[in-house]
């Protein structure tokens, strides 16, 4: 039976998935970014001192566990892949060349309530640079555009990138002479949740704020901008402070860059906040054209002492894509399907079991062409071994004889065929997604 929150596709939707990460990892291969893979677990300390995630984490324990072995309590399944990511850099700093660029595609855990595009466990494709000591600012540039390329190539929905800094929201609040700057950002970050009337009394009773330093608050998030005007509007508002003024400054870069290179991709959104601790200046999160009722699908941000030795720190920036996510939303709709339900472009008839041999033989030399094929399953009749690929959606039957002949069951149409030379459309090649 199903388990809430674990998702299990059928071959179908895992071909999908399958060629959404040759997307997805080809376009990080181009920018430049190398593979990695870190380990599941990592001691509940780490997890736990990056924000407000204790109640999400697994732990990790054995069924025979000794009852005065301390270790098995001390380990949970890590639920992103950024904080494992601090942990491997910090702990191989000497081996790695700096600014370091790495891709993750990894499964992760979280022990949140499932629902419609959530998932308790659930596979992300991250990204991060990380530099020792400085990170220049330009790759927070870079971030948006990856994901654009990235995502662009695909059968789904247009992406829209929300972007934000933190230095702007701290230093407005800082400037509005608020000083739990912190607790104003995790209330703000619930605006989609509670909506504003709620968020506002939320700021006076949690953060000891005034009706006009929250009514200020909102004022603030309620600015967006696809160009550089968001700039002149936060000014407008009148509050000063130089964190915002810097904020506001590396913003207006993000957004610019993104204008020149990929119009229409990101959007300056300035109720952005993201609820991990971590993040220090820009902040990322992602819409789906369509499913914006869903919230964000990918998102990151900047983070300059999540790494760090105590002697040196590892600055770094990062985007996430919720692969599990995105394809959950839109199977869920019906909005992604393949052309066939298997990888098979040719299924090689068997006249009869004495000459399987020579079937085998016709699929070895298709294979060695790079065309998907396989051998049918029992030498029936002619008719039922074509009605046994009609099911499967393979496209083309192959009769061995003299000479060999290669059917189109779509059509109708049947060739003379040579297995050293045929070669099928481009389009039957693999299976199609579209949606």
């Amino acid at each position: 039976m199903p388990i809430s929150g674990f998702p299990e596709w059928m071959p179908p939707q895992r071909m999908i998935e399958q060629r959404l990460l040759d997307r997805i990892r080809t376009t990080f291969e181009l920018y430049g970014f190398a593979p990695l893979e870190t380990r599941s677990v990592e001691p509940l300390d780490t997890l736990l001192s990056k924000g407000e995630t204790s109640k999400e984490v697994y732990l990790l324990r054995r069924l025979q566990a000794d009852e005065n072995a301390k270790d098995d309590d001390s380990l949970g399944l890590h639920f992103d892949l950024t904080v494992p990511f601090a942990r491997f850099v910090v702990e191989n700093a000497g081996k790695l060349q700096f600014p370091f660029r790495r891709y993750q595609i990894q499964k992760v855990w979280r022990g949140e309530r499932p629902q419609e595009g959530r998932y308790r466990e659930f596979l992300q494709a991250d990204i991060d640079v990380v530099a020792r000591g400085e990170l220049p600012f330009h790759y927070d540039t870079e971030m948006p555009l990856v994901i654009g390329d990235a995502l662009g190539g695909l059968p789904i929905p247009r992406v829209r990138i929300q972007v934000n800094n933190r230095k702007v929201c701290e230093g407005f609040y800082r400037g509005l002479g608020l000083e739990d700057t912190a607790q104003v950002l995790r209330t703000v970050d619930k605006l989609d949740k509670i909506g504003p009337a709620r968020v506002a009394d939320a700021l006076i009773e949690t953060a000891g704020a005034t009706r006009a330093q929250a009514d200020a608050c909102l004022e603030l998030a309620a600015i967006t901008a696809e160009d550089g005007s968001f700039a002149d509007a936060v000014r407008k508002l009148g509050v000063t402070d130089p964190l915002l003024d810097e904020g506001l400054d590396e913003l207006l870069r993000v957004v610019e860059t993104a204008r020149e290179h990929a119009p229409g991709l990101v959007v300056a959104e300035l109720k952005i906040a993201r609820g991990l601790d971590y993040y220090t200046g820009t902040v990322y999160e992602t819409q789906l054209e369509g499913y914006e009722r869903f919230g964000s699908v990918t998102s990151g941000g900047r983070y300059d002492s999540l790494a760090s030795t105590g002697k040196e720190t590892f600055p770094g920036v990062g985007i996430s894509i919720g692969v599990t996510r995105i394809l959950g939303l839109l199977f869920g709709h019906n909005a992604l399907n393949v052309s066939r339900s298997v990888p098979t472009c040719v299924l090689v008839a068997v006249p009869a079991e004495e000459q399987r041999t020579t079937c085998d033989r016709v699929a070895a030399a298709l294979r060695k062409r790079g065309i998907p094929t396989e051998v049918a399953p029992t030498a029936a009749k002619f008719g039922k071994q074509i009605q046994y690929a009609d099911r499967r959606g393979i496209p083309y039957v192959w009769f061995p004889g003299e000479p060999d002949t290669v059917k189109d069951i779509r059509s109708g149409a049947q060739v003379e065929a040579d297995a050293a030379a045929w070669q099928p459309p481009s389009g039957d090649l693999h299976p199609v997604i579209a949606g």
